[in-house]
């Protein structure tokens, strides 16, 4: 993430203390946040090294690239300490008995650890270094300079939403982990008893970002609060912190599983439930009454500045609010007429009257959530064979189709990728969204096959993952332009290998490429041109045939992420304007496959660093045919003479 000021509360201890009374009759307990000092601004991701300390400075390569990797290296450790639920979702079970520090001493501790870390690493002079050494050194100082220059969105004060936040990240959490032995699940129970703690952070974080002016819409907590309610109210053996009990190991007695099937159960019921049900009061009595009305971040406290960086961060572009404005009204301008040439091609007039021959055609809709699964299985299926000749490197990971938890699942998108671990100890996972799903059109499926599979996050993800010779945290990045852009411009690459055979799939993709240049416009309409809901709908009804279930839960994934949905088409026109760039630089001797290998070979990359990496890819590739061209010239005038 990025920051500038990185403010702490902005609160008087007297302003605390009025809220902290409400949160104390709700949770029963509260924290006070004292001030921090924190660290200074950092005004841009400037990737140059810092002033050396050559009285200190390692002089020799062999010393300064050894100093270097131990800065990696104490990095990725860092991250694993204190992010214990990513680590154990990685296979590294040294933390499984913790959960994060969600409070905002943890918050301000992150921003001085992380300045630490820029300092170390502006002290390394990388000359002669590798060109991966450099790069890894340059992704990181851009990492941890987004993380200080995220501050001014104090994102710990609205620290959950429908899509994010601890009462759904918890419930999934079990299904991450691996569970092989009786530690395992002693670990596990210690990390249920710690959930009271955790909820109790949360709710003062929250509390003390209502007192800011930072809130999320009051509509958004309500989906918040109906996922809340449901998890403490149901019986505890049915709820997902309960699917360790499904499936024990082989090498568990019969008598073990019966003790801790009753600790993992009294654990629910005694420590998770309840604070679930003190957040719900919380919620219920004092948070969703006085959060926001306005849909959008302007309505925060530094809202506009919030949204800036996140368009910032998110597109890893310097592009502003009111450009992606532009840019998606240009891009659904481009699209219109292209979808409409596949409308009229299958026989109707305008969107509208295909879209109201969809929503009453049966057959366009999922019958159930098996023939659902069983459509995403066939289309990964198919292109599974094809990917030979799309890339080189083909992942050695695994790939399933699950259907989606059900939890919470209400207000998720169609399908999601959940990456699967280095080790093959789990696989890549498309967890289908059966939820209602009669309702759900079949038109996108075979798109969103391509863009949550292969050759989208499935391929990218587990080729990122398995690289070798680079720093950890360089395997694990996640800029949202390179993987969204990256998943969106393979649902093209179906149509390129011969796939979309049913009209109304291409027609699907089509639309698929309407949708995200819509998420330009209705996200920064929402968040920066102060437009309402109703308009956010309307702006998808005029321009797509979108069932209105996806419509609705798009449009409120985007006033609950401002930004997020940007990285998809922003990512996605950025590769297709590298891959002319080499088309025309290379004529007859660009080859898809080692294009794609280029892209993909250095794992998650911002669109800058890309699109550098790409030219130099294109010149490398140039100067290779031209000797090879005076070779054969030669060799040819040899012959003739001979």
């Amino acid at each position: 993430m990025s920051s500038a000021t990185a403010p702490t509360s902005r609160l008087h201890r007297s302003g605390a203390l009025s809220t902290c009374a409400t949160f104390l009759v709700a949770v029963g307990a509260c924290l006070l946040i004292p001030s921090t000092a924190l660290p200074q601004s950092f005004k841009s991701k400037d990737l140059a090294p810092a002033p050396q300390q050559p009285q200190t400075a390692p002089e020799s390569l062999e010393a300064r690239t050894r100093q270097l990797n131990q800065v990696f290296q104490d990095y990725w450790e860092d991250v694993l300490k204190h992010s214990p639920e990513m680590a154990s979702s990685i296979g590294d079970k040294r933390y499984d008995d913790r959960l994060s520090d969600y409070s905002a001493e943890a918050y301000n501790d992150s921003l001085a650890r992380g300045e630490a870390f820029i300092e170390r690493l502006g002290a390394i002079d990388t000359t002669g270094m590798s060109d991966q050494e450099k790069l890894s050194k340059r992704l990181l100082v851009y990492d941890l300079v987004d993380q200080q220059e995220s501050s001014v969105c104090d994102p710990w004060q609205t620290p959950v939403t429908q899509f994010y936040g601890i009462q759904v990240d918890l419930p999934m959490l079990a299904e991450m982990l691996t569970f092989t032995s009786s530690d395992d699940y002693d670990h596990y129970v210690a990390r249920l008893n710690k959930v009271p703690a955790a909820m109790l952070q949360i709710g003062t974080d929250m509390m003390l970002g209502e007192q800011s002016g930072r809130t999320e819409p009051q509509y958004i907590m309500q989906k918040v609060l109906a996922q809340v309610n449901a998890l403490a109210s149901a019986k505890p053996e049915d709820t997902p912190f309960a699917s360790p009990l499904q499936h024990f190991p082989a090498s568990i007695s019969a008598a073990d599983r019966a003790q801790i099937r009753t600790a993992v159960l009294t654990a629910i019921r005694t420590q998770v439930q309840p604070a679930y049900a003190h957040f719900a009061k919380y919620l219920t009595a004092e948070y969703i009454p006085h959060a926001r009305t306005q849909p959008g971040i302007w309505a925060n406290t530094d809202g506009n500045a919030c949204y800036a960086h996140l368009v910032d961060s998110f597109t890893t572009t310097q592009l502003t609010p009111d450009q992606v404005y532009q840019i998606g009204l240009a891009d659904v301008a481009r699209i219109q007429p292209q979808l409409l040439a596949v409308v009229h091609q299958l026989g109707y007039q305008d969107l509208r009257s295909l879209h109201e021959s969809l929503v009453n055609n049966p057959k366009e809709h999922a019958q159930s959530g098996a023939q659902l699964m069983g459509l995403y299985q066939h289309y990964v299926s198919q292109m599974e064979a094809k990917l030979p000749d799309l890339a080189t490197k083909i992942p050695k990971t695994p790939l399933k189709v699950v259907p989606m938890p059900a939890f919470g699942s209400a207000d998720q998108v169609p399908a999601d990728y959940q990456p699967g671990t280095p080790d093959g100890s789990r696989p890549g996972e498309i967890r289908v969204n059966t939820t209602d799903a009669s309702k759900r059109l079949l038109t996108q499926v075979e798109a969103i096959a391509y863009h949550e599979g292969v050759p989208g996050h499935h391929l990218q993800i587990s080729l990122a993952q398995e690289l070798t010779g680079l720093p950890d945290f360089r395997r694990f990045e996640s800029y949202d332009a390179f993987i969204e852009g990256w998943a969106f411009y393979s649902e093209q690459l179906g149509k390129e290998v011969g796939f979309y055979q049913d009209p109304y799939s291409e027609y699907g993709m089509l639309e698929n490429q309407m949708w995200r240049a819509v998420r330009l416009v209705v996200d920064t309409g929402v968040h920066s041109r102060h437009w309402t809901r109703d308009q956010m709908v309307q702006y998808f009804h005029d321009h797509t045939a979108m069932d209105d279930i996806t419509i609705q839960e798009e449009v409120d994934r985007y006033i609950a992420w401002p930004g997020q949905a940007l990285a998809y088409d922003i990512g996605r026109l950025k590769i297709l304007e590298l891959r002319a760039e080499a088309q025309k630089a290379l004529g007859k001797n660009f080859d898809l496959r080692t294009f794609h290998d280029e892209v993909l070979d250095s794992g998650a990359l911002p669109m800058d660093i890309l699109q550098q990496r790409v030219e130099a890819w294109i010149q490398q590739q140039q100067q290779k045919y031209a000797v090879q061209t005076k070779a054969q010239t030669a060799s040819r005038r040899t012959t003739e003479g001979n």
